[in-house]
C-alpha cells in the first residue's frame, strides 16, 4: 500500500494504525539481512500507532494517518537511539524531535524504525563500523549507494511506503535512483533543519522524503515544509503556477565533462523521447559553468566541517572512525582558511550559474547517476563509461543542486541490461518546489512507472 492508500484506509476505519505498524514491523524483521533498518523499538511504535488511532476515532483529520515511516540515523526523533552511524554516538538518544519529525508525527505518521546511514552521512556507500553494510534489495552483493541507503532500501524493499533522509550532495537522490524509488531534495530552507546534531555541511544539507512515487513524497513534503522561527534559513515555499506551460530543458551530462555508462546514457535519451512523445516540450540546453568548476572545488567544505566537529576526537582515538571518514577529517585538518574560502567562492559560483539558467528554463532534466549500483565493498565503481572512475565519479550529477540551494528530485526512468535501476533528475529554481513536484508527477505519469492510484485523500470541509 502507498502512503495515500494507508491514510484513506485508516481515516475510513478500514484498518488501524496499530495494524499497519505491526505489518511494517513484521516486514522489517523478515528483511534483517538487508540491514536497512538498524534500530527498532516495537513498544514505542505500538504506543505511537495507538495514539494515532485515538486521534482518528476522535474525529481529527490527519494527512499522514497511520503511515509507517523510517527515519535516517542522523535526524533527531525524540526517545530514539540516533547514532549518525558513528561509534562516537553509539549510545545517544535524541532528547527531542527535529521540527520535521515533530510535524510528521502531528500529521499522524508513525516511526517504525531508524534507517542506516554512512558515518556522519559523509560517504557514497551506506556502511559503518557500527552497523556494517546496507545491501541492495535486488542483489545483496551490491550497495544502494549513500548516504541514505537505509531509508531508500526500506522503501524499495516494501518495508515502509515512506522514509526520511538527508541530502547534502545527493544522499537522498542517488540511493533512490539506484534502487528504483523517488527521492526529493527540497530547496534549502523549505523544510526546517534541526534541532539536531551539529552539521558538517554549512547551509547545504536538507531533510528529504523518499517514497515509491511522487505523490507520496509530496504528502511528506507538505507535512514538513514551512518556516519555523527557530530556523533563520527556513521559509514558506511559493505555490505552483497554474496554466503556464513549463520551459523544460534536457542536459545529458549537466554541462560537465564526465563519463556516463552507455546503458544509462541510452536509457536517458529514450526517457526524453518518451516524454516528448507524451506531449512534454523539451529543448536541449546545458548550464554554463565557470571554467574548471567541478565537485573537487567544493569538497574542502565537507572535510573542513568534519574536522571542525570531530578533529579533537580523531586526534584522541582515530580507530573510532570509519577509515574513509578518517581520511576526510585528516584532509580537513590540513586545510587553510584560504582553501575553505576558495571552496565557499566555488559554491557561490555554482549557485549563480544555476540562477542564470533558471531565468530561461523552469525545469532542467539530467541523469541522477552516471552508473548503476556496484559492490558494497567499494567506494564507487571501478569504471564508468568504459573509463577508470574516481571514488566520487558516481556522484557527479547531484552536488551542484545542494550548493545552489535549489530543489531536485529523482524519479525511476529505466534499468540496465542486468535489471538495475537508474533515475531521471529534475531540477528547478529555489522556492519552486511545488512546481517541480508537479513536473515530476507529470513525467512519472508519462513514463508509467507509478502504479494506478485512486485520488489523494482530502481534508474534510
Amino acid at each position: 500500500m502507498r502512503a495515500t492508500d494507508i491514510v484513506r484506509a485508516v481515516t475510513e476505519r478500514q484498518t488501524s494504525a496499530r495494524d499497519v505498524a505491526e505489518q511494517a514491523l513484521a516486514r522489517i524483521a523478515a528483511a534483517r539481512d538487508l540491514n536497512a533498518v538498524v534500530t527498532i523499538d516495537p513498544e514505542r511504535t505500538r504506543a505511537a500507532a495507538g495514539a494515532v488511532d485515538a486521534r482518528v476515532a476522535a474525529g481529527e483529520w490527519l494527512p499522514l494517518a497511520g503511515v509507517p515511516v523510517v527515519v535516517k540515523d542522523n535526524v533527531w526523533a525524540e526517545g530514539w537511539r540516533i547514532t549518525q552511524g558513528s561509534r562516537l554516538f553509539a549510545d545517544f538518544t535524541a532528547p527531542e524531535d527535529s521540527t520535521a519529525i515533530a510535524r510528521l508525527r502531528r500529521a499522524g505518521a508513525v516511526i517504525v524504525g531508524i534507517g542506516a546511514t554512512s558515518e556522519f552521512a559523509c560517504k557514497g556507500v551506506t556502511t559503518s563500523l557500527l552497523y556494517g553494510p546496507t545491501r541492495h534489495p535486488q542483489d545483496p552483493q551490491l550497495t544502494p549507494g549513500g548516504s541514505s541507503g537505509g531509508p531508500a532500501t526500506a522503501v524499495a524493499a516494501g518495508l515502509v511506503p515512506l522514509a526520511i533522509g538527508t541530502d547534502a550532495g545527493g544522499s537522498s537522490r542517488r540511493p533512490p535512483a539506484h534502487v528504483g524509488v523517488v527521492g526529493f531534495k527540497p530547496s534549502y530552507g523549505a523544510i526546517p533543519y534541526g534541532p539536531g546534531f551539529a552539521e558538517p555541511f554549512w547551509r547545504i544539507s536538507v531533510i528529504a522524503p523518499i517514497a515509491a512515487d511522487v505523490g507520496d513524497a509530496r504528502l511528506a513534503f507538505e507535512a514538513m515544509a514551512g518556516a519555523d522561527p527557530r530556523d533563520p534559513d527556513s521559509f514558506d515555499v511559493c505555490s505552483a503556477v497554474e496554466g503556464k506551460p513549463l520551459r523544460v530543458a534536457f542536459s545529458p551530462r549537466l554541462g560537465l565533462d564526465v563519463a556516463v555508462d552507455d546503458d544509462v546514457s541510452a536509457g536517458l535519451r529514450q526517457t526524453i523521447d518518451r516524454l516528448r512523445a507524451g506531449g512534454m516540450s523539451i529543448v536541449d540546453k546545458d548550464p554554463i559553468w565557470p571554467a574548471g568548476l567541478a565537485e573537487d572545488a567544493v569538497m574542502p567544505l565537507q572535510h573542513a566541517g568534519l574536522a571542525a566537529l570531530h578533529g579533537d576526537a580523531f586526534r584522541s582515538d582515530p580507530t573510532q572512525f570509519d577509515p574513509d571518514i578518517a581520511k576526510q577529517i585528516e584532509r580537513g585538518l590540513g586545510l587553510s582558511g584560504a582553501d575553505v574560502a576558495g571552496a565557499l567562492e566555488a559554491s557561490t559560483r555554482i549557485a549563480r550559474a544555476f540562477a542564470a539558467l533558471f531565468t530561461d528554463v523552469d525545469v532542467l532534466l539530467t541523469p541522477t547517476v552516471p552508473c548503476v549500483a556496484w559492490p558494497f565493498t567499494q567506494l564507487g565503481p571501478v569504471e564508468i563509461g568504459g573509463k577508470p572512475a574516481s571514488p566520487r565519479a558516481h556522484a557527479v550529477f547531484t552536488p551542484f543542486a545542494n550548493h545552489a540551494g535549489v530543489p531536485a528530485i529523482s524519479i525511476p526512468c529505466g534499468k540496465n541490461a542486468n535489471g538495475l535501476p537508474f533515475g531521471l533528475q529534475l531540477i528547478a529554481a529555489r522556492g519552486r518546489d511545488r512546481m517541480l513536484l508537479d513536473a515530476a508527477a507529470q513525467a512519472e505519469r508519462l513514463l508509467s512507472f507509478s502504479p494506478a492510484r485512486t485520488s489523494s485523500p482530502t481534508s474534510p470541509a
